[in-house]
């Protein structure tokens, strides 16, 4: 898949990551995005639309990112997810892709980190 022909759902609680992410998003020519500020949220989200990358923050309320993702990934959604947080211990690194993160991404980033990051997982993802 194109990078800027998917369809990317942000999941943060932060509105000011939020606009970061799509910035570097549109800069990498993807348009199609959706936000929402929580794991929760992300869920619904789901269940009515389909996304082929997640970028997933850590720390949020009324749904961490990991419990989202493990939510996901129990319901059958398959679309790569990245964790997009500040949680750099390997420790959680490890409890992210346990739980079903195919990738992580440590705060703060570059769009061209981010870009790299992207094509990265989904080059993964699609064998």
């Amino acid at each position: 898949m194109e990078i800027k022909t998917m369809k990317v759902l942000i999941v943060d609680d932060s509105t000011v990551m939020r606009k970061v992410l799509v910035e570097a998003l549109v800069k990498l020519n993807i348009q199609d995005i959706r936000e929402v500020p929580n794991g929760m949220e992300a869920v619904v989200a789901l269940s009515r639309d389909e996304f082929d990358l997640i970028l997933m923050d850590w720390n949020m309320p009324r749904m961490t990112g990991v419990e989202a993702v493990r939510e996901i990934r129990s319901r059958g959604f398959s679309m790569p997810i990245i964790m997009v947080t500040t949680e750099a211990d390997k420790a959680k690194v490890l409890e992210a892709l346990k739980a079903g993160a195919n990738n992580y991404l440590i705060k703060p980033f570059t769009h061209e980190t981010i870009g790299a990051k992207i094509r990265e997982t989904v080059k993964t993802k699609t064998g």
